[in-house]
């Protein structure tokens, strides 16, 4: 019997949900643990942690020579790399750069220097569209975009390109993936309506089931899955968002009529989401955990300045939103993209 370790290249290994399957992966010390990830000093400062537990490829995804040497011999890949919200809606170019050419140079070398290679994506919720009217959302449901949202436009090709390729594959389109640190108020906060039904997944639960997808490749190869949280992680996007400016000292979600879009997003609860739990069982945080970190991760000095200059903060997250622009300005166009009510009219 071989005691050889199965290499697993991981991409984006620096970001929110790479860095929890590094930590993930290292710990369990089963693999040879290959990490792909742009250059600059927060992600050296990362890896160097775990120096003589895994194998650093700095590298540019858009960039077909970075990745032969990561990509050669490799049995699996977790291919997490991409260029997200809101980033994502500011510059689309990058984005399509990056997730869908990225991924189709990922998988060029893949399919030369590891024809036999495994390939595991994460997508998104984004690739099914506005649900607010029918939140419950299964992998069989079409995929309709929001109305200018490049980004799920982009999920939607990856899958595409991973779907036809030569590889071996599986696709997990993710819930709003919520953990301390990782996302912050701005622009975008406003965009998702206060009575979306929404599904999170920690960072944590997500990496755990891309780690113990490592051991059922034939149960999930050539399908999708929808992971998300389950029940427990369910809730609105107005609840949500209310928890959050309590932690933070912000108080009340006091913002004016028509500060937040009420069309145009995504989000919704996956009502098959327990097909992948029942292979990988790899849940274990709920919202009630989400908020207990997030509470213990501010500072008391941050809880306080935020309780003393909370007006100030709110006037200036207000003149962030996009929908309450187009509504004070009475912009026709801007308004038919974030408000519903007007359709009713």
């Amino acid at each position: 019997m071989s005691n050889t370790k199965k290499s697993v290249l991981l991409t984006g290994a620096g970001g929110s949900i790479g860095r929890e399957i590094v930590k993930q992966l290292v710990a369990s010390g089963q693999y040879e643990l290959r990490v792909f990830d742009l250059d600059n000093p927060r992600n050296r400062e990362f890896f160097d942690r775990y120096e003589g537990a895994l194998k650093v490829y700095f590298g540019d995804i858009t960039n077909p020579e970075s990745l032969v040497a990561p990509t050669t011999n490799v049995d699996v890949v977790l291919h997490m790399a991409s260029v997200i919200p809101p980033l994502a809606h500011d510059r689309p170019e990058l984005a399509h750069k990056v997730n869908v050419e990225g991924t189709k140079n990922l998988i060029t070398q893949l399919e030369q220097h590891s024809p036999n290679a495994f390939i595991a994506i994460a997508s998104s919720v984004a690739t099914y569209g506005d649900r607010l009217l029918d939140p419950y959302i299964k992998v069989s449901d079409p995929l309709t975009p929001a109305e200018g949202d490049n980004y799920a436009e982009t999920k939607i090709a990856m899958e595409r390109l991973v779907q036809e390729s030569k590889l071996r594959w599986t696709i997990y389109r993710l819930a709003a993936i919520m953990g301390v640190g990782n996302h912050h108020v701005g622009k975008l906060m406003f965009r998702m309506p206060l009575e979306q039904i929404m599904e999170i997944a920690t960072p944590r639960d997500t990496a755990r089931a891309f780690v113990y997808t490592l051991e059922y490749l034939d149960k999930v190869e050539g399908k999708i899955f929808n992971l998300g949280g389950g029940a427990e992680c369910t809730t609105t996007y107005g609840e949500f968002l209310a928890k959050n400016f309590e932690l933070f000292g912000l108080g009340a979600l006091d913002f004016p009529s028509h500060a937040f879009a009420t069309k145009n997003f995504h989000c919704g609860y996956y009502e098959d989401g327990q097909e992948l739990e029942d292979i990988l069982h790899f849940r274990r945080d709920t919202l009630t955990d989400y908020y207990q970190a997030v509470g213990k991760s501010i500072p008391w000095v941050a809880r306080v300045a935020a309780k003393a200059t909370r007006k100030i903060v709110k006037s200036y997250l207000l003149s962030k939103s996009e929908p309450y622009k187009a509504w004070v300005e009475q912009d026709e166009e801007a308004m038919s993209l974030y408000f519903r009510e007007l359709e009713e009219k």
